[in-house]
């Protein structure tokens, strides 16, 4: 048996693999950098916003817990002012691959421009036409991002749903006259990042999630097709770089899947990887030195 299947891929019994669209969400704050500040109104913060995005109902479907998307925000607060909040959120998701106990990172995203006023034991209550809340709607938003881009690895543009209701949330969210719903705060931020996703110039992003992680369905009974499909969907999104170099979008497949490629294309069996090493380069510089670690 090769050893990445040993490592990553223990395969189960027999079970039907459900879609999972709910969210089963490990939210953490760390207030570290933070000083003279009520840490019980950070814990009941955490607890709210645990239970917020746990709780919601995002799309009307009833799951069980292990059918929902496993995924973590990771709030690092730099200030604190009475109840101004100044600080990140870190969002990852991962997607749990056929016939396995394997999950595979999906999105690894840190958002540096969050800002939001609460207040302890206020009502966390999102409404999707209304702005009342930075906190909120912030929340709201990726909630639906993770959303999408789960059904995206299921289906070519399977997350278009909640990939607009997302852009909905920016929408409304843009009277708020917080950073980050706008173009002019950046070209990397909520704004492109739906804006994006919903644009066809970035369908090669889109149509490479759904055939990479095919690929990855397929690591329990065919491993070296497997790895040739993973392979192609890499070589197609070098499409994208073609009309959008240094892409917004690139950048967030690579954040996520860099580690798990390199792990991927170490181990056996074989296939012609030269290509595959010399589009990785291209592509996605700033992960050179994880590339050197393919071997030929």
């Amino acid at each position: 048996m090769y050893r990445f299947i040993g490592v990553f891929f223990l395969i189960l019994f027999n079970t039907t693999f459900l879609f999972a669209q709910q969210l089963n969400c490990s939210v953490v704050i760390n207030a570290q950098k933070v000083t003279n500040t009520n840490q019980q109104l950070i814990k009941n913060l955490e607890i709210a916003l645990n239970e917020f995005v746990n709780k919601t109902d995002w799309t009307g479907q009833t799951l069980k817990q292990n059918e929902k998307i496993k995924c973590s925000m990771f709030i690092t607060l730099s200030a604190v002012n009475s109840d101004q909040f100044t600080g990140t959120i870190q969002v990852q998701s991962s997607r749990l691959i056929y016939n396995s106990t394997y999950s595979s990172p999906v999105l690894n995203y840190n958002d540096k421009d969050f800002n939001f006023r609460y207040v302890e034991f206020e009502n966390l209550i999102f409404n999707p036409s209304v702005f009342e809340s930075n906190l909120v709607s912030v929340i709201a938003y990726y909630s639906y991002v993770i959303l999408g881009l789960n059904m995206d690895t299921f289906e070519s543009f399977g997350g278009n749903t909640y990939f607009e209701t997302a852009q909905n949330i920016l929408n409304v969210a843009q009277q708020g006259g917080y950073k980050g719903w706008s173009q002019a705060d950046g070209v990397q931020n909520r704004f492109f990042l739906t804006n994006d996703l919903l644009s066809s110039t970035f369908a090669p992003y889109r149509q490479a999630l759904v055939d990479y992680h095919q690929g990855l369905d397929l690591m329990s009974t065919d491993l070296k097709t497997a790895k040739e499909k993973i392979k192609t969907a890499i070589l197609n999104l070098s499409k994208l770089n073609q009309t959008r170099p240094n892409a917004f979008l690139t950048r967030v497949f690579f954040d996520a899947k860099a580690d798990e490629i390199a792990l991927i294309f170490s181990g056996g069996p074989s296939i012609t990887i030269s290509d595959l090493v010399e589009t990785l380069n291209k592509i996605s510089p700033m992960n050179s030195s994880k590339w050197s670690q393919i071997k030929y």
